[in-house]
């Protein structure tokens, strides 16, 4: 009878042009993030969602799986689409969800299949929990619920199943349901695992009894404990070691091990828009030509943007590609400003597209007007050095000269200008809808288009290949000359190379063994490669002539406000140094620099403080910076911004990987050398750096941090770690 009502509603909706109804299954351990899932696409999401939480429904108390089942309908009979928020990790548990809906509701499972060690990890650390699940009783719930586990499947009746293996696939299917608009529908199938039927891990409580290893944090890589245990076993053959290390060396230079640093183009769809292309021939194009491209790139990544959340092309470049298969960590499609994808999306793209005029020149509203603005007249300057015009179906690589904003700001390092096909008769060289010649220009635009980004990603890759390659033949001689050695020694010798990152991030998953200093030290030999866009503190420190944003300069140091502030005040102090890359490179001849430096941090949070006494200031170090040239950060610590996004940015101020001012002072005095963090800790869950109190998300503690007047915990509040009025409180902090 239920199912018979939620029809009804489903064909009511459909009569009035939306989309069908949603039902997803969450499925997943507890701390395998299903409660994260659903506020993350709620809160942004245009659909309208209803969580259904067993723990909760009890007005606000655990409640049953009937009282879900009732909730579920009713939202689902007033056209909401229902997230179901239980474990439902067998299919007996889920089969009552799937037949309370008939075909007018789509039915979709999202897997959080997520490794044991996090969730687990997740579960025993949280506090505040709904259901009350925290602590040390998490951990034997968890593994026993876990040996339950079977992986849904689409005849358990699903139109659609997406299985999550790690953090980056969860990410893939938040941004999946968060672009859902009311009248999208998502294609069926079965996406994100292979193998459907594959087995619980095994040896889940064995991490329980042992100690973590120096450098281990909660971050799990995506490979099994059974996987990790099997390569040790292997590699007490050295001849097994130099076929690893084979392995890693394909790894490094061209396959797709890690993306996270791969490069990126961002797009937007060309001659939709101002040109009035068809939409579904377009987007038949585009799909084409980046399944001919996306394994030519390497690791290399293409984003396709629109800045609507209810774009038309984006919706059908989704649907397109899914069907075909193309790889989701190679290609995706992303809502937001194509100048501001990093400052406001945090997405990385050295290269994005320009949807030209054959003129090559500022103006015409639309893309072209956005990107010639946002890159100022440096763009414009660059553009006229290569072209004077455009041709149809043609691109041109622009390099990005490192005084434009897009380049500092963004991290943009070139601008690819293309030119598709006019079907518009108010614009130069209309078409007159002949799309036999339309579709053939435009299929050249795009090829043109992922040539240059070709190009620039060759020029970017071979330098490390090169290097890399020469090395890497040293570090076998190496073993080979030495098979009788300790075997670990060898796999530390060969990791100690000046490997560029995504080969560290391979190194890492192999285990926390391989590569590790062993006391938290990043070690103080290996170089890092910098990208173009993080030179850009460097060329503030060695040229503030050519800066605006200067509020203090002397022979010693540059004073800036942070351009992205993580707090109401956020600004930098940088060493005028060469060779001061980062806290690694600070040795004891450094001291004097480091004591000016904190003056000069201290007088400016002074100043602010005189004009604002309740700010409260903090000044340090980034254990492992994102950008080039020793910076001393002095931030307040309200945490009041829009900048503050995401739990790097969070953890990077609020962990041990921010070293304080005074202890690497007085690090540097007695050792010659400050105490370093790894990356690893930026991983860890959020919590209040007042209360330590744990949160799932930034909205969350954002809400929580504006309210909490806990005291600061003690160790802050010792040796001047803390900045603040004299009329404060220094017993309180507050």
């Amino acid at each position: 009878m239920e199912a018979m009502e939620i029809d009804s509603a489903g064909k009511d909706e459909a009569k009035e042009g939306k989309g069908k109804p949603v039902m997803v299954i969450l499925i997943g351990a507890p701390g395998s993030g299903k409660s994260t899932f659903c506020d993350l696409v709620m809160r942004v999401s245009t659909r309208p969602w209803v969580r259904i939480c067993q723990d909760t429904i009890g007005n606000g108390k655990a409640g049953t799986k009937k009282q879900c089942l009732t909730g579920a309908a009713s939202a689902l009979k007033e056209g909401k689409s229902v997230f179901i928020d239980r474990c439902n990790l067998d299919r007996e548990q889920r089969a009552d969800f799937v037949k309370l809906v008939g075909p007018e509701v789509e039915k979709h499972a999202v897997a959080l299949d997520l490794p044991a060690k996090l969730c687990i990890s997740r579960s025993v650390k949280r506090t505040e929990h709904e259901g009350n699940l925290q602590g040390g009783k998490a951990a034997a719930v968890v593994n026993r619920m876990l040996q339950k586990k079977e992986l849904p499947k689409l005849n358990e009746g699903y139109d659609r199943i997406t299985v999550c293996q790690d953090e980056k696939d969860v990410q893939g299917a938040i941004n999946t349901y968060t672009a859902l608009g009311p009248s999208d529908k998502l294609p069926p199938g079965f996406f994100g695992q292979k193998k459907s039927d594959a087995k619980v891990q095994l040896g889940i409580m064995k991490f329980l009894k042992k100690k973590d290893p120096p450098g281990c944090s909660d971050t799990v890589m995506n490979v099994s404990l059974e996987n990790t245990q099997s390569h040790a076993t292997k590699e007490r053959d050295s001849n097994q070691v130099l076929k690893s290390c084979e392995e890693l060396k394909m790894a490094c230079v061209g396959s797709s091990i890690s993306l996270e640093n791969a490069p990126m183009l961002a797009f937007p769809s060309i001659s939709t828009a101002d040109f009035h292309f068809n939409l579904e021939k377009a987007s038949d194009i585009i799909v084409e030509k980046v399944e001919e491209y996306v394994n030519k790139l390497g690791n290399a990544r293409l984003v396709l943007v629109d800045l609507s959340q209810n774009s038309k092309i984006l919706s059908l470049v989704r649907a397109k590609a899914a069907e075909k298969s193309i790889d989701s960590k190679k290609f995706f499609t992303f809502v937001g400003n194509i100048t501001k994808l990093y400052s406001e999306g945090g997405l990385h793209c050295n290269v994005i597209a320009n949807a030209t005029n054959w003129r090559l020149k500022p103006g015409g509203g639309g893309v072209n007007a956005a990107i010639f603005s946002a890159a100022g007249p440096a763009l414009e300057t660059a553009t006229k050095a290569k072209a004077g015009s455009l041709s149809s179906g043609k691109a041109i690589v622009v390099p990005l000269p490192s005084s434009s904003p897009l380049f500092s700001g963004e991290g943009v390092t070139h601008v690819i200008h293309v030119l598709g096909p006019n079907m518009n008769p108010q614009r130069p060289n209309c078409l007159d809808n002949d799309y036999v010649k339309g579709c053939k220009i435009l299929r050249e635009a795009y090829s043109s288009l992922f040539d240059g980004f070709a190009s620039i990603v060759r020029t970017q890759e071979e330098p490390c290949k090169d290097k890399f390659e020469k090395e890497f033949k040293g570090e076998v001689q190496l073993e080979q000359g030495s098979r009788s050695g300790d075997q670990k020694a060898k796999r530390e010798a060969i990791c100690e190379t000046d490997m560029n990152k995504k080969f560290k991030s391979f190194v890492k998953e192999l285990g926390p063994n391989v590569g590790s200093s062993g006391d938290g030290n990043t070690g103080g030999q290996s170089r890092k490669a910098w990208g173009s866009w993080a030179q850009a503190l460097y060329d503030t420190a060695m040229h503030p002539e050519r800066h605006k944003n200067i509020i203090e300069m002397s022979d010693d140091v540059v004073v800036l406000n942070d351009l992205y502030p993580k707090a109401q005040k956020h600004f930098l102090v940088l060493a005028r140094v060469e060779g001061l890359d980062r806290l690694e490179d600070v040795k004891k001849e450094h001291l004097t620099l480091l004591k000016i430096m904190h003056s000069v941090g201290l007088k400016w949070a002074e100043k602010l403080l005189s004009e604002k006494n309740s700010l409260t200031f903090r000044l340090g170090y980034h254990s492992v910076p994102s950008m080039r040239q020793l910076h001393l950060h002095v931030v307040s610590q309200d945490f009041d911004s829009n900048h503050l996004k995401n739990k790097k940015h969070w953890n990077s101020f609020n962990s041990p990987f921010f070293r304080d001012s005074v202890d690497v002072i007085d690090e540097v005095s007695q050792n010659g050398k400050a105490i370093l963090k790894d990356e690893n800790i930026l991983s860890m869950e959020l919590r209040c750096h007042r209360c330590r109190s744990a949160h799932p998300n930034i909205p969350r503690l954002k809400v929580h941090i504006s309210s909490c007047q806990a005291p600061f915990p003690a160790f802050l509040l010792q040796n001047g770690r803390l900045v603040f009025s004299e009329s404060k409180d220094a017993n309180h902090g507050v």
